[in-house]
């Protein structure tokens, strides 16, 4: 029983980091209607942008995660204004085409620039952990958690008192009656994207303490983001946190029982339970 809860907890900090990094992803597919495959990417640049802050100013991540924020933020606001705007209304085909090669070209883009070499970082709470009686949790997890928290609520916050996420929602629910409205969708579409992108990057730079970043980080988590967006509801902001949690819990408790080569067995086996049964996601609408 002790490990069974030790294994809860763990699974709720690694939970609610998988939940910001993935509501990045559904807030692109909710209002611009696009499935971004290249979303990673932008974690990978996140972890960069960390590891040089603090490789050449001392900067500690998670300080260093609102500067990931702002800068792959506005990488992001960039490629939308100037590719994905280009293919809003192209056949799917055409979109999926696009974001795939946007992966590769920035996966080789930062193999190029930074080499293939793993970087990690060095804190002084890195090795630490909290004693709650009988349970232990990392410390490293518990901020990046508390930070992943932080900036969940400041989206949900935005999203439903500011101006601009009100506008954001009009898009995404009828971009016609947006623009009758005197809204221009098409900037909302590029604050969305940029909020997207850097929502992981910010989780990007607050994992990165205990775990190393190189260009080809991005194939760790691509997986487990769509994951986590399908089973919580492509498109539903509430439905990524769900998802996000329940990933993690299914993660840590299926390394009670299986070898750390097969963790995600389990995890995979309800994946594809989900898309036969109620492949809307657990909070998603049906379409």
């Amino acid at each position: 029983m002790l490990a069974l809860t030790q294994a809860v907890l763990d699974g709720v900090m690694i939970g609610g980091v998988y939940a910001v990094i993935s509501i990045g992803l559904t807030l692109v597919f909710g209002v611009m209607g696009i499935v971004n495959f290249a979303q990673a990417e932008f974690l990978m640049l996140g972890m960069f942008v960390a590891w040089f802050l603090w490789a050449y100013c001392g900067l500690d991540p998670l300080l260093a995660a609102p500067i990931a924020f702002v800068v792959v933020g506005g990488i992001g606001m960039l490629t939308q204004e100037l590719l994905l705007r280009r293919v809003m209304n192209a056949p799917p085909v055409a979109q999926i085409f696009l974001t795939v090669g946007l992966l590769i070209v920035l996966e080789n883009g930062a193999l190029l620039l930074f080499g293939s070499d793993y970087r990690s970082v060095s804190t002084p709470y890195q090795a630490e952990a909290l004693r709650l009686g009988p349970l232990f949790v990392s410390v490293p997890y518990l901020l990046a958690f508390a930070a992943s928290a932080v900036s969940g609520l400041a989206l949900w916050w935005f999203l439903r008192a500011s101006p601009y996420g009100r506008a954001m929602r009009a898009t995404a629910q009828d971009p016609m009656a947006a623009r009758l409205s005197g809204i221009d969708a098409d900037a909302m579409r590029r604050l969305a994207f940029g909020l997207g992108v850097g929502l992981t990057a910010f989780g990007g730079a607050v994992i990165l303490p205990y775990l190393t970043v190189s260009p080809t980080v991005g194939g760790q988590f691509v997986v487990l983001m769509f994951t986590v967006v399908v089973i919580g509801g492509l498109g539903s902001i509430a439905g990524a946190v769900v998802g996000g949690l329940f990933v993690g819990i299914v993660q840590s408790l299926s390394g009670l029982v299986f070898p750390i080569q097969l963790q995600n067995l389990v995890l995979f086996c309800v994946f594809i339970a989900v898309l036969a049964l109620r492949p809307e996601g657990l909070l998603g609408a049906r379409r």
